[in-house]
């Protein structure tokens, strides 16, 4: 397509050029079912990519129109797609329900909310973009269930051993099955629709032939349960919704939990409003003003530059402006480098966020020391930044227009780097007794010594841990 080459030329300019090139072959020769909802972190094993290269190389193409970016809410049980939108803010809902599972969850960014990219029709046309055209076993794999599934490649045959039977119907249409019930838990379950009526099927075995409605309508819709006798059954479905439907009955069993049982790692959308690149190119309308979602846990990092007026009233303020961005220019690469964004920057200092402790501290490290190379350079000691950093529980909002965050554990991290020093980096115990920061600090032989203090404004006193190079926590000592 014409339109497309030209948007690929452009992907290249912006993006890693390894990655571009394998989205690129990816949509030339892949089948269809590869082009729905990539998972990116999938992606990337696969093709010998780095996690953080594919996530905004798949940003950029997203921002250009060749992929389209999917935010959808997650069951945590059986892992299926309880909604999807193509912008996180129209997730608005406080609760959602699976009633396959019949478990009502909260959209929690970092847990149950994941982002998807599917190849735009400008790109390349694949099935995926009717969903009415796929079979039940597709229907199931591209648009139930998460890209977190981990599903065996022959999805049919494993969906054989777990269905009973199943029928399409289209708008309007009524059908029925016949069958003999027997002992277990029998699901009457539409993936389109999410309507499930759940069959308890025990006692003495019967002759009498039963007969059970269901009418698919309303999404997500739970009808109860149902107590009946192994036996002849007659089980009929009508389709009221205005979509195709394809209803069947599910057995519960071993083979249905060998089925929903195994997860992969997903993109969350905590890990993506983490991105730098997504920061960068959707600055804004990523939430409504007031619409707030549950974080369970990230990690936030400040910085300050220490002495900031004084280096003004010592160099000059030119010289000093552009020293002043020069830090800031490290460490929004150091940041970046390590799969975070910077949040906003206030003064002289900057807050970033990052969904993993080691990531966080990794950038830390950096930070310290680019900005040790600068000092070298200028023969001075002009810049001497204090990091602090904590993990836990936040809120993702909107402030002043921007994407942004709000809670204790923001607070804290703010608290924590106010009492940081330039010869350390100050962490607080959920930080550090991580293992993936624990192994870092002892592959590094990084020091830590803690403290107990109490934090300006917070009531409860917190761990705090000094991490230092061998030889400040030498002179330290």
């Amino acid at each position: 397509m014409a339109e497309a080459s030209g948007l690929w030329d452009l992907l290249r300019q912006t993006a890693d050029a390894a990655a571009v090139a394998a989205l690129e072959a990816e949509v030339q020769s892949a089948p269809d079912r590869a082009l729905n909802r990539i998972n990116p972190l999938a992606f990337a094993t696969s093709h010998g990519l780095t996690e953080q290269d594919t996530i905004s190389t798949l940003v950029h193409a997203s921002r250009l129109g060749l992929f389209d970016m999917s935010w959808a809410m997650l069951c945590p049980s059986c892992g299926g797609v309880l909604e999807t939108t193509a912008a996180l803010k129209t997730l608005n809902r406080s609760r959602y329900y699976c009633s396959f599972c019949e478990l009502d969850s909260e959209p929690t960014l970092d847990q149950l909310v994941e982002v998807t990219f599917t190849v735009n029709p400008r790109a390349r046309r694949i099935a995926a973009h009717d969903p009415q055209s796929l079979s039940h076993a597709e229907y199931l794999r591209q648009i139930f269930w998460s890209s977190g599934s981990d599903l065996p490649e022959d999805v049919e045959t494993a969906l054989d051993k777990v269905t009973l039977d199943v029928i399409e119907l289209q708008p309007g249409e009524k059908a029925a099955m016949s069958l003999q019930l027997p002992k277990g838990t029998v699901l009457a379950f539409d993936p389109v629709t999410h309507a499930t009526l759940s069959l308890e099927v025990s006692g003495e075995d019967t002759r009498d032939r039963r007969t059970v409605s269901v009418v698919l309508a309303d999404a997500n819709a739970h009808f109860g349960s149902m107590k009946l006798q192994p036996g002849p059954v007659r089980i009929t479905f009508e389709n009221k919704s205005d979509q195709r439907t394809l209803p069947g009955l599910w057995a519960y069993g071993p083979e249905m939990d060998a089925l929903l049982g195994p997860r992969r790692p997903f993109l969350t959308a905590t890990r993506l409003l983490s991105n730098q690149t997504f920061r960068d190119l959707y600055r804004t309308a990523t939430l409504d003003t007031g619409q707030r979602f549950k974080i369970t846990n990230l990690t936030v990092l400040f910085t300050d530059l220490r002495g900031s007026t004084a280096l003004y009233d010592r160099v000059g303020d030119l010289a000093a402006f552009d020293l002043v961005g020069s830090h800031f220019g490290e460490l929004l690469s150091a940041v970046a480098a390590e799969g975070g964004a910077v949040v906003k920057t206030i003064g002289d200092a900057v807050m970033a966020t990052f969904p993993t402790p080691d990531r966080a501290v990794r950038a830390a490290m950096a930070m310290r020391e680019r900005m040790r190379r600068i000092n070298r350079e200028r023969g001075s000691e002009d810049l001497a930044l204090n990091i602090g950093l904590h993990s836990g529980p936040c809120l993702a909002v909107t402030l002043d227009e921007r994407q942004d965050y709000f809670g204790l554990s923001v607070n804290v991290a703010s608290r924590v780097q106010s009492l940081a020093e330039p010869d350390a980096i100050l962490v607080t115990k959920p930080v550090v007794e991580t293992p993936e920061v624990g192994r870092l600090l002892k592959s590094a032989s990084y020091r830590t010594t803690s403290k107990t203090l109490s934090l300006r404004g917070v009531s409860e006193q917190f761990e705090i841990f000094e991490i230092r190079e061998p030889d400040e926590a030498a002179q330290a000592a």
